[in-house]
């Protein structure tokens, strides 16, 4: 894993490992105006390194946040992983 993919920014962040993650489509949220993208696929972004998903709509959006702390069925902390991604996205200039 290269220290500067989205899967080790994220996991250096967060202790969060996304290829924990079983693509079980149990955290998608119903989708709303400030979702561009389900949770999931935010998730297999990162695990292919998809710089794109630095500037989704979902991972800046606060009822996201807010509902994606028990979204997780395997203990993924979704809401410790999207405050990882707007951060980088912060510090590429990314906002």
């Amino acid at each position: 894993m290269s220290p500067h993919s989205l899967r080790h920014i994220v996991k250096t962040a967060t202790g969060q490992d996304v290829y924990h993650c079983r693509e079980c489509q149990m955290c998608d949220l119903p989708s709303a105006a400030d979702m561009d993208v389900p949770l999931t696929t935010i998730i297999q972004m990162v695990m292919f390194d998809d710089e794109e998903v630095l500037t989704c709509r979902t991972v800046w959006s606060e009822r996201v946040l807010q509902e994606a702390s028990h979204a997780c069925k395997r203990g993924l902390n979704l809401q410790a992983i999207l405050f990882a991604l707007r951060m980088e996205a912060q510090l590429r200039n990314l906002d």
